[in-house]
């Protein structure tokens, strides 16, 4: 994910659950998520090809991860 950040300049915001039981109730069994535009795109991997393409087709191609 750092790799994929440098080279195409997105912003990645890591949300750490524990202690909050409205995320832990929600997220505890798909870590890690990855969201885009809060859009939920991936579920325990992130495939770095597919990472690509949706970022490039978010609107103004600066999504936030």
């Amino acid at each position: 994910m750092v790799e994929a950040q440098r080279q195409l300049g997105f912003e990645l915001e890591e949300v750490v659950i524990d202690g909050d039981e409205d995320l832990e109730a929600r997220y505890r069994e798909s870590i890690p998520v990855v969201e885009i535009d809060g859009k939920q795109e991936f579920v325990y991997f992130v495939n770095a090809a597919a990472l690509r393409r949706k970022l490039a087709q978010t609107p103004g191609s600066e999504g936030t991860l």
